[in-house]
């Protein structure tokens, strides 16, 4: 029965900290908190847009699409892995192109550089990185970036993610740690270019 229990709590920890749901909280705080970031209501919409909305459509149109529809939870993550990175794709060209605010376009650029790492280690290198953990690290990471010592609160969730992917077994602690990695070199990265 305890199991059972603990199972289900671990489900639910890993349904509500999918990457997309993450980055619509974190850019709803970052926009609470730091509105200048946004420089407006549009840039936030659009973030909302391309970093949560894209990503998510992939669970409705994984029951429909020919090539993820009988695959089951290995087509999910695949087409929801493509969606996310379409995301990124779009609303990095969309924040550069629409020259969207010097913030804005580190959070597309750290979001999409983070994708392409996760790519290449998963893909190529056939090195596997939790995609989880990089969902949520990332946003943790750009909070405290955004936000200094206000932010450091979101590292509490960090280690709620990893026990509930370690009790699903969907990700070992080096997994988990590459995962977890990647966002923050992105970030660094980014913040080099800026």
């Amino acid at each position: 029965m305890e199991t059972d229990v603990k199972m289900r709590v671990a489900k639910i920890v890993r349904m509500i900290t999918v990457a997309p749901v993450v980055a619509l909280v974190t850019l709803i705080l970052l926009y609470l908190v730091r509105p200048l970031i946004f420089g407006g209501l549009f840039q936030l919409l659009m973030a909302i847009l391309f970093l949560t909305v894209l990503p998510l459509l992939a669970y409705p149109l994984q029951k429909v699409l020919p090539g993820f529809r009988d695959r089951g939870r290995d087509g999910q993550r695949k087409l929801a892995f493509i969606m996310a990175v379409a995301g990124y794709v779009c609303g990095t060209v969309f924040a550069f192109a629409g020259d969207a605010p010097k913030g804005v376009c580190q959070i597309y650029l750290t979001y999409l550089i983070s994708g392409v790492i996760l790519s290449i280690l998963n893909k190529l290198l056939k090195i596997k990185a939790s995609g989880h953990a990089c969902g949520v690290a990332g946003p943790v990471a750009l909070l405290v970036h955004f936000c200094g010592l206000n932010g450091y609160w979101a590292l509490l969730i960090l280690p709620v993610v990893y026990w509930a992917c370690l009790a699903m077994k969907r990700h070992t602690p080096s997994q988990l740690l590459l995962g977890t990695i990647t966002p923050l070199i992105s970030l660094v990265l980014v913040l080099l270019i800026f």
